[in-house]
């Protein structure tokens, strides 16, 4: 299976690593840590070393509670990294529900749009669809503000594929090739933990659609609710599920620790040799 990301085709016959850097003040894990642009740009080439094949720049908070930032902060803390990167040949994904935002970075040289959204804004499919980028269109119930205010859902595997199903249809019709597609579940966002163990159980109904899927478990409240960790402490319990997104199929591992999850892909591969 390869992936058409703007310039570059990732092959994702064996599962990649996803490095996220946040140029924010207030994301969950990382806020205020990479807001500056050296400091995300030395992070996001450590991430490189490590073994990142894609990094993802988010200029947006979506944690839960978030508050949105404005269009004109999002472009002054993506932007600048974003060119940087693109001119040392990384894979860059930027993270991003603003079709503004989607427009500037795919003219910098983004490779891939990562939505939680899923393209659903005025004007964002067009957007995606007139350049060769790769799109992640993600699942959530409600917005970061209010999506942990009790969701629910009467079949939370059902709901998120049929949701993911159709999204994905609507970007083929536009235009967008099922090359360039990939489908996250969107753990965390408006679901319970036992919603998102239940996705990730489950993980292969939405790998059966023939489609790579996007896997972002790390550091997330429901490993702190059954381990009791805080979110600095979450590394075995992210570990855990990356391991386990990956045995069930997913093909992108999306993370902050990078360095630890490649080197357990590593022992998974060679174990399955």
């Amino acid at each position: 299976m390869k992936l058409v990301c703007g310039n570059h085709l990732l092959d994702l016959g064996e599962p990649v690593v996803m490095g996220i850097v946040n140029v924010t003040p207030d994301s969950f894990s990382d806020g205020g840590k990479f807001l500056l642009r050296d400091h995300a740009v030395a992070r996001a080439r450590q991430m490189i070393e490590e073994g990142a094949a894609i990094i993802d720049i988010g200029g947006e908070s979506t944690r839960p509670g978030a508050i949105a930032a404005t269009l004109e902060q999002e472009l002054e803390r993506v932007l600048p990294v974003l060119e940087i990167l693109v001119g040392e040949g990384v894979l860059v994904s930027v993270d991003t529900q603003k079709t503004e935002v989607m427009r500037q970075a795919i003219n910098l040289g983004a490779a891939m749009i990562n939505d939680v959204n899923a393209l659903q804004a005025e004007g964002a499919i067009p957007a995606c669809a007139a350049s060769n980028v790769a799109v992640c269109l993600m699942h959530k119930q409600g917005t970061p503000a209010t999506m942990q205010h009790a969701p629910r859902y009467e079949s939370v595997v059902a709901e998120v594929r049929e949701f993911l199903i159709s999204r994905a249809r609507a970007c083929e019709v536009a235009g967008i090739a099922r090359e360039r597609i990939v489908i996250d579940p969107g753990f965390g966002f408006g679901k319970t933990g036992e919603h998102n163990f239940s996705l990730l159980r489950d993980l292969r109904e939405f790998v059966a659609l023939g489609l790579p899927v996007l896997a972002g478990f790390s550091r997330k409240s429901s490993l702190g609710q059954v381990t009791g960790r805080a979110v600095e402490d979450r590394l075995a319990g992210s570990l855990a599920t990356a391991l386990i997104a990956a045995q069930n199929g997913a093909k992108i591992i999306r993370v902050h620790d990078v360095k630890e999850t490649v080197d357990v892909l590593k022992i998974w591969r060679a174990v399955n040799a």
